[in-house]
Parts: structure tokens; sequence; C-alpha cells
């Protein structure tokens, strides 16, 4: 899998875009400034995004190609942030260290372990922020897995997030355009989660 992501991402394009994805920059403009978290951040659109509005950033990727262009984008910006390369499953931080943590298009085989675990890292009173493919996703060929386990239902998340004092999700059809591997209709789930 991860040599899968590395040819992805060892290609000249970015293959997600360079901007922020349009849910996640509404949702943050909004938040007092903090320390945030963005897992499988691939080329590192949305990490940029949140060190140039003043945010505290660590985001990790499994993929060396992809820590790679996100370095590339930090140069092309003039921001820095915390990169490290590491898996759901290899990742480890304080507990309760962030102010808000971002799931965008973070699909794993490992859905309800891996939603756990980085939930642990969330302070008291922070903030996820999940955009993902809903399981009609696999209708549309605008990107997402293939594999219908993998895509996200809204049962799934509340059960993944049961602790959470407040989540609100939105399921819904969209136009993608978030570079040549996230364009045309497709079917997204929405999350705002509050610990």
């Amino acid at each position: 899998m991860i040599e899968m992501w590395n040819q992805r991402y060892a290609q000249e394009i970015f293959v997600y875009g360079t901007e922020p994805n349009e849910f996640f920059k509404t949702q943050l403009s909004g938040l007092p400034k903090g320390k945030i978290l963005l897992p499988a951040e691939g080329e590192g659109r949305n990490a940029v995004f949140a060190s140039e509005m003043g945010w505290e950033v660590v985001a990790f990727d499994s993929s060396s190609a992809a820590k790679e262009k996100a370095e590339k984008l930090m140069k092309q910006k003039n921001v820095q942030f915390e990169y490290l390369i590491e898996s759901f499953e290899d990742f480890e931080y304080h507990e309760n260290s962030f102010d808000v943590i971002v799931l965008i298009y973070a699909h794993t085989f490992n859905r309800k372990d891996n939603h756990q675990k980085i939930l642990s890292f969330l302070k008291p009173g922070g903030i996820l922020i999940l955009e993902g493919f809903s399981k009609k996703q696999i209708r549309f060929n605008s990107g997402g897995p293939r594999n219908i386990d993998m895509l996200f239902s809204a049962d799934e998340l509340k059960s993944d997030f049961s602790e959470f004092t407040q989540m609100d999700i939105e399921e819904l059809e969209i136009e993608l355009q978030e570079g040549p591997l996230h364009i045309g209709e497709a079917a997204v789930i929405r999350a705002i989660g509050k610990k």
C-alpha cells in the first residue's frame, strides 16, 4: 500500500492540488488558533494552509514521497511545520495534545481503531474536522477507495467518535475539484465533532 502511495505522489504534479480542502478551510477559519494535527496529510496542502493561518502544525503520512512534495510546497509558500513519515498505527504523541484534529479523505483499513487512537490526542473540548467519501461514492469515479469497507457512513462515524459531546454529520453530493485525482461528482460525508 505504501508503495502505491509513493508512486502516486512521485508525480511532478500535485495530484490533489495545492489549495486546501474547502470544507476544512471554512471550518478552520472560524476557530481560535492553537495546535493542530493532520493525519494522512499527503502532499501538504491543508497543513500549509493551517501554517499560513498561524496554527502550530503537526502532520504525518506513511509515504516518503508525500513528505517530499509537502516540503516542496512549504518552500513555495514560505512556511514550516513538523511533518513525520508515520502510519496511523505507528504514530505516537502525548494524549490531549491538540486543539484540532483534521481528517481529510483519510481512509484506512482499520478505520475504527485509527479513529479511536487519533481521538486520544485531542484535548477535551477539542474539535474534529472530517471530510471523506461516503459509501455512496462507490457509484462515482471522482476518487477514493474502491473498497466499500474503507468508505464512511454516518453511523460508523457516530460509533467511532461516540464519546464526543457534540457531533454534526452531513452527507451530500458535491462537485470535487481538488487536482486531477479528486475531480467530478462525488458523494461525501462531513463531520464536526467536539470532544
